[in-house]
Protein backbone atom coordinates (compact mmCIF):
# COMPACT_ATOMS: atom_id res chain seq x y z
CA UNK A 1 0.00 0.00 0.00
CA UNK A 2 1.20 3.47 -0.77
CA UNK A 3 2.46 5.37 2.29
CA UNK A 4 0.63 8.53 1.24
CA UNK A 5 -2.69 6.70 1.56
CA UNK A 6 -1.73 5.43 5.02
CA UNK A 7 -0.65 8.90 6.07
CA UNK A 8 -3.90 10.38 4.76
CA UNK A 9 -5.97 7.78 6.62
CA UNK A 10 -4.12 8.41 9.90
CA UNK A 11 -4.54 12.16 9.43
CA UNK A 12 -8.27 11.77 8.85
CA UNK A 13 -8.62 9.68 12.01
CA UNK A 14 -6.70 12.28 14.04
CA UNK A 15 -8.81 15.15 12.71
CA UNK A 16 -11.99 13.20 13.48
CA UNK A 17 -10.83 12.70 17.07
CA UNK A 18 -9.99 16.39 17.41
CA UNK A 19 -13.42 17.29 16.05
CA UNK A 20 -15.13 15.05 18.58
CA UNK A 21 -13.12 16.54 21.45
CA UNK A 22 -13.85 20.10 20.31
CA UNK A 23 -17.56 19.34 20.07
CA UNK A 24 -17.60 17.86 23.56
CA UNK A 25 -15.72 20.82 25.06
CA UNK A 26 -18.10 23.24 23.34
CA UNK A 27 -21.11 21.37 24.75
CA UNK A 28 -19.59 21.43 28.23
CA UNK A 29 -19.05 25.20 27.97
CA UNK A 30 -22.63 25.74 26.82
CA UNK A 31 -23.93 23.63 29.70
CA UNK A 32 -21.86 25.64 32.18
CA UNK A 33 -23.19 28.91 30.77
CA UNK A 34 -26.73 27.57 30.97
CA UNK A 35 -26.25 26.73 34.66
CA UNK A 36 -24.92 30.21 35.39
CA UNK A 37 -27.89 31.79 33.65
CA UNK A 38 -30.28 29.62 35.64
CA UNK A 39 -28.62 30.84 38.85
CA UNK A 40 -28.79 34.49 37.79
CA UNK A 41 -32.37 34.46 36.48
CA UNK A 42 -34.11 34.30 39.88
CA UNK A 43 -31.87 37.09 41.21
CA UNK A 44 -33.08 39.43 38.48
CA UNK A 45 -36.73 39.13 39.46
CA UNK A 46 -38.06 40.94 42.54
CA UNK A 47 -38.11 38.80 45.65
CA UNK A 48 -41.71 37.72 46.21
CA UNK A 49 -41.10 36.34 49.71
CA UNK A 50 -39.79 39.57 51.23
CA UNK A 51 -41.84 42.02 53.26
CA UNK A 52 -42.91 45.29 51.58
CA UNK A 53 -40.04 47.75 51.32
CA UNK A 54 -37.31 45.12 51.48
CA UNK A 55 -34.97 45.34 48.52
CA UNK A 56 -36.01 48.85 47.57
CA UNK A 57 -33.81 51.91 47.29
CA UNK A 58 -31.86 52.87 50.41
CA UNK A 59 -31.41 56.55 51.23
CA UNK A 60 -27.91 56.75 52.71
CA UNK A 61 -27.99 60.57 52.99
CA UNK A 62 -30.54 60.61 55.83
Amino acid sequence: MDMSLVTAAVGMMASNTQSQIATRVLKMNLDAQKQVLQLLAPAQTPAANNAPGIGGNLDILA
